[in-house]
């Protein structure tokens, strides 16, 4: 079936207000105050929820008579229902499956009017920011009678010496015939809707050969195409044992970060080149994993990851059928289950990339009979679905076995969707344990440890085919001995903790990498990984205004930090030493911390009017010692342990330099960071010189000095306008903040802020940045294709 866009032209209003019109993907949440006594809390970042319409009129040409026409929605958050001319043609609970409307009863020749109800007013109902309404693209799918159904051609790797792989087509009428292309060479056909090809000189598909091909097909009626599908796919086998996770025949070790949804700035809204771009600096930091937390991930993220070769654990929900919030999917889990299951593999079949289905997060009730029950049929439902991919789960061994004991964390009666909420009581539950956390640090790593705990999650563990567990590494030294059978991982896993992990991950064979939380920070469970200098700046989730979770190895605009650069060292990924330091413009007082945090450091060197202001620094690599030494004076030597080495010295601005040595005192490495010198001025700094009409651009908006160095402590507030495009968001990575993404102001952090912008249709994009006085322009010119 023919694909074509269908985001233009839609009017949008919320509860009953003056409409506006909007281009998909959008995220009404972003439109929301943010007040203290949204019921959304600082899980959502105190984001108000609503119930919101969209709609789009279309005539439909006399043309399409006869023909097969659906619309496919990749996302909606959440409660969406579809109207054709006022009349329901479909509707879906969940917030993060695609799913389809058929338009069998449209109006040839004649406007059409398609309307979209999206519900998200009751809330609590997730424990980080959802965003609200039409996130994902949608499209209108068309095709003759006789077609390819949508989602309707499978391959499968059979083999890889030979490579062998299966075809399978459904559709209705006609012939089909399959040509595999290289690029475009054709390297094989065949005829038939379930055929097996042999491709020589095959190139497999790994995260470090992520060779892609494309499968052709055709549907012929008579000596006529009808429909052609094209997928893209890759040749790769996964075999798993106790002995190891295996891609190809070759052993992996995950090097993984967990990712939520959101797209920092733009709220909810999921476009190509924001997905692309957070996989390819994902990648690029060192990353061969990602773990789309707590829900199914984007198309647009799979064809990134296959791409770029990235490793997916592909997630189905934060919860079954007990709530963690008042209003969470609990609600309709029961009816859906085994449907949303399937919508995520169809989804995913054919992505090389994929390598584990998740069947869910932290989800206390397979410790019980009738969650065991479910755990087990999900499991079947999905080896039946798709035989090649093994099936696991993020658990947390203490969660189901205080679950077991009757001391549940979080409340499994959950709620009545019919229910007064008068009656209903107000549960923190979803909180518990974080706070559990928050308190105890990386000691919940061992309270996992007890065999009450071990002896409850025992089935549920070994139903998966390959376990893992969220914050319990103080386990994995015992499962060799105690679960013989069991392959395991880190589904979730402290920042900080790496160093003692990776050791294992490389020590045991059954231990096959980890998942750290997070790698890319997100919106909602505001303050969560912050280390923080106000005084509302302990405990868990904190009070307004904070927004940010601000625990990410790389902050929301993409910008690494030194919980990154721990990674990068432990997994051997740098080639020279790395320096990041702890922010010195807070007149030395010491910050809040959370436990998910290991350090607030930043490669920066530049922190105006902070002379003399003692300054934490950090020297990240895998060397015997380094030495430090500011304006060429040295600083001191140090023992690098467990690959950092930290200094403490007054700060002065100039240059600070890490030279790195081996065990016989030969130079292995040295950096430096500069200071910005001269006075501070506005840059705008597109990321893509020469975008495309119609492509999403980002922009880095910093704070120089003269000599082009990012000024970390002379922050301003920046008005953006932009002529030839669509500002789409604009903001930085601060993480307690009142200022709106899409206001068009908004201040620098640490130096940095960014924007994004649909490019139009002239010949250049003009970008008009204000502080105060200081006005600059930046003109990007647009490729148009005429």
């Amino acid at each position: 079936m023919r694909k074509l866009e269908f985001n233009q032209d839609w009017l949008f209003c919320k509860d009953g207000n003056t409409p506006e019109a909007v281009t998909l993907p959008h995220d009404a949440m972003l439109a929301e105050n943010r007040t203290p006594s949204n019921p959304s809390g600082a899980a959502c970042g105190f984001f108000a929820g609503g119930i919101y319409h969209y709609k789009k009129n279309f005539i439909v040409p006399t043309d399409w008579n006869n023909k097969t026409a659906c619309l496919w929605f990749e996302g909606i958050y959440q409660n969406a229902v579809v109207k054709l001319n006022g009349e329901e043609i479909a509707r879906c609970d969940y917030g993060y499956n695609g799913f389809s409307a058929p338009l069998n009863t449209w109006n040839i020749g004649e406007e059409n009017e398609i309307e979209v109800i999206a519900d998200n007013s009751r809330m609590p109902n997730s424990r980080w920011y959802t965003g609200s309404g039409i996130y994902r693209p949608v499209w209108l799918l068309l095709g003759e009678k006789n077609h390819i159904f949508h989602n309707g051609v499978k391959i499968t790797t059979i083999s890889i010496d030979p490579a062998v792989i299966r075809v399978e087509t459904r559709y209705t009428g006609g012939e089909v015939r399959v040509a595999v292309l290289d690029g475009e060479t054709v390297v094989v056909t065949s005829i038939g809707s379930n055929v097996e090809l042999e491709i020589p000189d095959a190139k497999l598909w790994s995260d470090e050969t992520p060779n892609l091909y494309q499968c052709v097909v055709t549907l012929m009626d008579n000596g006529e195409v009808i429909d052609t599908v094209t997928e893209t796919f890759g040749i790769r086998m996964i075999a798993w044992s106790n002995q190891g996770l295996f891609i190809n025949g070759k052993e992996i070790l995950l090097r993984g970060g967990c990712v939520h949804h959101d797209n920092g700035i733009l709220g909810a809204k999921c476009y190509k080149e924001s997905e692309w771009r957070k996989v390819r600096l994902l990648k690029e930091a060192g990353f061969n994993a990602i773990r789309s937390a707590h829900n199914p991930c984007s198309e647009e993220m799979l064809r990134a990851c296959d791409y770029y070769g990235m490793y997916m654990m592909d997630e189905s929900w934060d919860m079954w059928f007990g709530h963690k919030n008042r209003w969470d999917y609990a609600t309709h889990f029961m009816k859906n289950y085994l449907s949303d299951l399937t919508a995520m593999v169809e989804k995913d079949y054919n992505h090389p990339s994929v390598i584990l289905y998740s069947i869910g997060n932290e989800v206390a009730e397979p410790a019980i009979s009738e969650g065991f029950k479910i755990e087990k049929e999900m499991i079947a439902h999905l080896h039946e679905l798709d035989a090649t991919r093994p099936v696991t789960g993020g658990f947390n061994i203490m969660i189901m076995g205080m679950a077991k004991s009757g001391n549940a964390i979080y409340d499994e009666t959950g709620e009545k969707e019919d229910s007064n909420p008068a009656d209903q009581k107000t549960t923190n539950n979803s909180l518990i344990f974080n706070v559990i956390t928050t308190m105890t640090g990386a000691v919940m790593d061992n309270m996992a440890n007890f065999s009450m705990f071990d002896k409850a999650s025992a089935a549920p563990m070994d139903a998966l085919d390959i376990a893992g567990y969220n914050y319990a590494a103080g386990r994995y030294p015992k499962e060799g001995k105690l679960h013989p059978n069991r392959l395991i991982f880190g589904s979730e896993t402290f920042h900080h903790a790496i160093v003692k992990n990776w050791r294992m991950v490389k020590k045991y064979p059954y231990l096959i990498g980890e998942f750290m939380w997070t790698s890319w920070d997100y919106l909602g469970e505001a303050g969560s990984g912050a280390w923080g200098y106000t005084k509302d700046a302990t405990g868990f989730q904190k009070p307004y205004p904070w927004l940010l979770a601000d625990m990410g190895a790389l902050d929301i605009l993409g910008n690494p930090n030194g919980a990154l650069f721990l990674a990068q060292a432990v997994w051997g990924q740098l080639e020279k030493p790395v320096i990041a330091v702890q922010p010195v413009n807070h007149g030395g007082k010491r910050p809040a911390k959370s436990a998910w945090r290991g350090t607030n450091a930043i490669p920066s060197w530049s922190w105006e009017k902070c002379e003399g202001t003692k300054a934490v620094v950090e020297v990240y690599f895998d060397a015997d010692k380094v030495q430090l030494l500011c304006n060429g004076k040295q600083v001191g030597t140090k023992k690098v342990k467990d690959y950092r080495a930290s200094f403490k010295l007054p700060y002065e601005p100039g240059i600070l330099e890490a030279v790195a040595f081996d065990e016989r005192g030969n130079e292995v490495g040295r950096c430096s960071l500069s200071s910005a010198i001269g006075e501070k001025k506005l840059a705008i700094l597109p990321e893509n010189p020469t975008p495309k009409a119609g492509e999403i651009l980002y922009v880095s908006v910093q704070v120089q000095g003269e000599n082009g160095i990012v000024e970390c402590n002379a922050d301003r507030t920046v008005s953006l306008e932009v002529s030839g495009g669509e500002l789409l968001g604009f903001g930085s990575a601060n993480p307690r903040t009142e200022e709106s993404f899409i206001s068009g102001e908004y201040s620098t952090y640490y130096g940095h802020a960014q924007a994004v912008i649909r490019c139009g249709n002239d010949a250049s994009v003009c970008i008009t940045a204000k502080d105060g006085s200081e006005v600059i322009i930046c003109r990007i010119p647009v490729h148009r294709e005429d």
